[in-house]
């Protein structure tokens, strides 16, 4: 009897072991994860000064340079973003080296639809000296459109524009607002 009652408790650590090994996935993913929280962002860097330069006939052209205090990066994320809590400055050069200058207090980009949230005192300055100012400003990078739902106000030399919402391409060509107000000019 002694050695049925052996022969049964090895068969039960051998089906428990396994039940262990086949149960062990080898996932790599679930592997980086560990010691990260979801919540946490995987990477923070501190007084960012990026610039991004186009090589053109044999010259190097600036084309656009972020600066912000602090960026946390939430790249480890389903569905993943980058932030800029203490906001940004951004200036955009056209081909001419005329600079646009993007300011906010606060920034959001969306890697995954290439959307970026700007809040909070958002300003946008043309090389033109016409100035757009709003609360909270949606850019889509890959349309290369702006737009808001919030009161906005369009200082230009012609006289300000002031309304709630518009859309408009990134050149403030195609402009389309919602409730609007102020000086215009018509052409007939």
């Amino acid at each position: 009897m002694r050695i049925k009652y052996s022969h049964i408790i090895k068969n039960l650590v051998i089906a428990f072991a396994m039940t262990l090994f086949f149960n062990c996935e080898n996932n790599f993913s679930d592997v980086q994860k560990v010691g990260v929280l979801q919540n946490q962002p995987i990477g923070e860097a501190e007084n960012i000064d990026l610039k991004y330069t186009e090589f053109l006939d044999d010259t190097v052209r600036l084309k656009a340079n972020l600066i912000s205090p602090k960026l946390l990066d939430y790249s480890n994320r389903d569905f993943s973003f980058s932030e800029f809590p203490d906001g940004i400055e951004l200036k955009v050069y056209d081909d001419d080296g005329k600079m646009t200058t993007i300011t906010s207090r606060y920034a959001i980009f969306y890697s995954d639809t290439d959307i970026i949230d700007l809040r909070g005192n958002v300003r946008i300055a043309t090389h033109q000296k016409d100035t757009l100012f709003t609360e909270q400003l949606y850019y889509n990078e890959k349309l290369e459109w702006v737009f808001t739902n919030e009161p906005w106000l369009f200082k230009r030399a012609i006289g300000p524009l002031h309304g709630i919402g518009f859309d408009s391409d990134k050149d403030f060509k195609n402009f389309q607002m919602l409730e609007m107000g102020g000086d215009f000019e018509l052409d007939n």
